[in-house]
């Protein structure tokens, strides 16, 4: 079975989001692609003592000066689109109130048909949590376990009760339903992560750290899965940032997906032999506009395919 792939959509600030986000999405569903993602970025602070992922001293790329809303931006790439699913990689969940994202991911599953893939994540950034003020940082993994338990509320049947620590629902009618139950893949990159994976979520959608990495990392959940008696099997999602250049990149010194159109596949097949399920592949930061985008999407598809994946 071939493996499923997704395309990043553009919501970076070199695009027209009205213009583009339903341009790209009309062509990578006609292209062939299986599924279209976005990832959040609530903001960029011009001062701040923290770095990105939380690293000291690594700076903030630029193209996060103006990222659109995730959900707004698969809104419209529904309405150009017919077949692809819609997915998120990631939500940085807690910037949310649990009932309200439960809602609109609800609402724009019913839009699209059953389409919507809801990759969630805790985030890193201290001035993000500070600017949407749901719960201090702190607070996050508390918070992700209760927007699960009230998306799960929300999108089950009438009526809809709830009592947690930010959700009170008594019982309510809650509509739309989504027209599927929607599958939630968390991030997960420690052991607490990772358990709360295997007891509520569906699935995984880890980053591309290297095909080696990758592998190890899938093994540790698999055996958490088997040590907890878990028996449905996790759904996979791999996200992969690639910083695509239109001559090949030189040197050992390469990193996972950077590089020409050939780079990129040759990481693509490497990481496809682990086993997961879909791999999303998101370009956007590394190209001028969205005919660029187009392009080298259409190229990477075609070898990808050609490869054998």
């Amino acid at each position: 079975m071939a493996t499923r792939l997704g395309l990043g959509l553009p919501q970076n600030k070199q695009y027209d989001i009205g213009r583009d986000v339903p341009d790209v999405a009309r062509t990578a569903e006609a292209m062939g692609y299986d599924s279209l993602w976005v990832y959040e970025r609530a903001l960029f602070p011009e001062t701040t003592t923290q770095g990105l992922y939380g690293v000291e001293g690594l700076p903030w790329p630029d193209s996060y000066r103006g990222v659109a809303e995730p959900l707004v931006t698969l809104a419209l790439a529904a309405t150009a689109t017919r077949r692809v699913r819609l997915g998120t990689s990631v939500l940085v969940a807690p910037l949310h109130g649990p009932f309200q994202l439960a809602k609109a991911l609800a609402s724009l599953d019913a839009a699209s048909g059953g389409r919507v893939v809801a990759g969630l994540g805790t985030g890193w950034s201290l001035d993000e949590y500070a600017a949407a003020g749901v719960r201090p940082f702190e607070e996050r993994g508390r918070v992700m376990d209760e927007i699960i338990d009230v998306c799960r509320a929300v999108w089950g049947p009438d009526p809809v009760t709830y009592e947690g620590s930010l959700t009170t629902i008594s019982s309510a009618v809650v509509a739309p339903k989504p027209a599927r139950p929607i599958p939630i893949l968390l991030a997960a990159t420690n052991r607490r992560a990772q358990r709360r994976l295997v007891e509520k979520a569906d699935g995984w959608i880890p980053v591309a750290l290297g095909a080696e990495v990758l592998a190890s990392q899938w093994r540790v959940l698999q055996d958490l899965a088997a040590e907890q008696g878990r028996v449905e099997p996790l759904q996979t999602v791999l996200r992969t940032n690639a910083a695509y250049s239109a001559k090949p990149y030189s040197g050992q010194d390469r990193g996972p997906f950077q590089g020409s159109v050939d780079q990129i596949v040759e990481d693509l097949v490497a990481h496809a032999q682990v086993g997961l399920e879909e791999i999303l592949i998101d370009l956007q930061g590394s190209v001028r506009d969205a005919e660029e985008l187009k392009d080298v999407a259409a190229q990477v598809y075609t070898s990808v395919r050609a490869a054998g994946i």
